[in-house]
Order: C-alpha cells, then structure tokens, then sequence
C-alpha cells in the first residue's frame, strides 16, 4: 500500500488571528478564574488586616473567590473535554489547561481567606 496526499490526514488548524468558540471558551474560563485571583488575593490580604486589628474581616470576597475559581475550572474543564485538537491547533485547548490552573489558584486564595476569617471571628 502506497501512502500519497490524498491518504495523509492532516489535523484541521484555526487561523492565527481567527476567535474561534474554543479561543474564546478559554479566555473567558480565563479572565473569570484571573478574577477570583484577584478577588481572593485581595480578601485574603484584607483578612490579614482585620486579624491584626482585631476586625471581622469580610468573608464575603473568599466566597466570591471560590466560586469564579470553581466557574473558571469549569468553562475550562469544558473547552478541553469538546477540543478536537492538540495545544497549537486552535481549539483552545492551551489556554484552558491554563484556565483551569488559575481556577485552582482563586479557589485556595479564597478558601485560604475564608478559613482566616473564621479563626478571627
């Protein structure tokens, strides 16, 4: 058997400048989990002030952490489970590994913020 170009099946790539649903999939997934890092950061820092102080600190911002890093992890979750390709082809699948980490990164920031703001109170 003979192999020719017609026989080859080449992986079907998404332009370098094309928002394709898995590009955009994982930078959403993305910039919710950044927000619960950020989010979670800032609580955490804040209920190290009140432990300081003596305050009750805000226990409002580890929730709202934890739940755009759980939301994060799972829009990326959901761009790699539907990705067709491998990392390069397009589909996202890069960029939801990487939102799926900082999804993990707002939930330990928040859960970290609320767990320090319950030994305060």
């Amino acid at each position: 058997m003979q192999i020719n170009e017609a026989t080859v099946v080449h992986p079907i790539t998404a332009n370098v400048l094309a928002m394709s649903s898995g590009r955009l999939g994982a930078v959403v997934a993305a910039v919710v989990g950044l927000t619960g890092i950020v989010i979670g950061g800032r609580a955490l820092a804040r209920s190290a002030g009140a432990r300081s102080a003596g305050g009750s600190g805000d226990r409002r911002g580890g929730a709202v952490a934890t739940v755009l890093g759980l939301i994060g992890m799972l829009l990326g979750g959901l761009v790699v489970a539907t990705s067709d390709g491998g990392v390069g082809t397009g589909n996202g699948l890069g960029g939801a590994v990487v939102a799926m980490v900082l999804g993990l990164v707002g939930v330990v920031l928040g859960g970290l913020a609320m767990a320090r703001v319950r030994e305060v109170a």
